[in-house]
């Protein structure tokens, strides 16, 4: 599991830029960046993406929430709820998985305009094989963001260098290290745990073990 820390910036303004620029905007569609650089969704609605999502194969909790906004605001496609922390900072996300999965990216949704100085500022990603040996993988900065932010949870790179590996972890936390104008709690309307894209067979395996859901369990004991 890649440890190395790293930083990303991305901003609002990031909807007025070419789709060759470091964020591309989606309309119809995300155009999707071929050299791993983060990607900005200014729509309310989740991206079509082709990374598969599998947070639905997780245990979700939050640090703390306000009754009504608690973590399955995070997860519901509702653009407008939201999970409200409501204890001391920092605030953090804990995604649990049954078994070692192998995570590319979050997705998350944000929104400066609507929520403030609740709005994260910078997060930090962490993975590890439980609660205690977390270690972070990488920092976000984030200015004014409006929108579905998608970037990668490692910043080791491949092997071809042109993107970054996955992490392999058990248990994933989205950390709030800070909100916009010093902020005490904090709004995220949306997050998604993405895997890697998943590769063709090509080995005429007629069942071959592909899914999300079929990778839990491929390996019998």
């Amino acid at each position: 599991m890649a440890t190395t820390n790293s930083n990303i910036t991305t901003t609002a303004a990031a909807t007025a830029e070419p789709p060759s620029a470091a964020t591309a905007v989606a309309q119809n569609g995300p155009q999707i960046p071929k050299d791993g650089l983060p990607l900005m969704h200014s729509a309310r609605t989740p991206p079509v993406l082709p990374w598969p999502d599998i947070g639905h194969l997780a245990k979700w909790s939050v640090s703390s929430y306000k009754f009504g906004f608690g973590a399955e605001c995070l997860r519901d496609g509702d653009p407008d709820t939201f999970w409200h922390s409501d204890g001391p900072q920092p605030h953090f996300i804990t995604v649990e998985f049954p078994r070692k999965v192998a995570i590319q990216k979050i997705s998350i949704f944000l929104s400066w305009p609507q929520d403030d100085s609740y709005t994260p500022s910078t997060l930090a990603i962490r993975a590890g094989t439980g609660p205690s040996d977390l270690q972070d993988v990488r920092v976000a900065t984030l200015e004014k963001p409006d929108g579905w932010i998608t970037f990668d949870v490692s910043s080791e790179p491949d092997e071809d260098g042109n993107s970054f590996k996955p992490v392999h972890a058990y248990v994933l936390q989205v950390i709030v290290v800070q909100n916009h104008m010093s902020g005490k709690d904090t709004h995220i309307r949306g997050l998604r745990v993405l895997g890697p894209q998943e590769e063709d067979a090509t080995d005429g395996d007629p069942f071959p073990w592909k899914s999300q859901d079929f990778k839990m369990y491929e390996r019998l004991r």
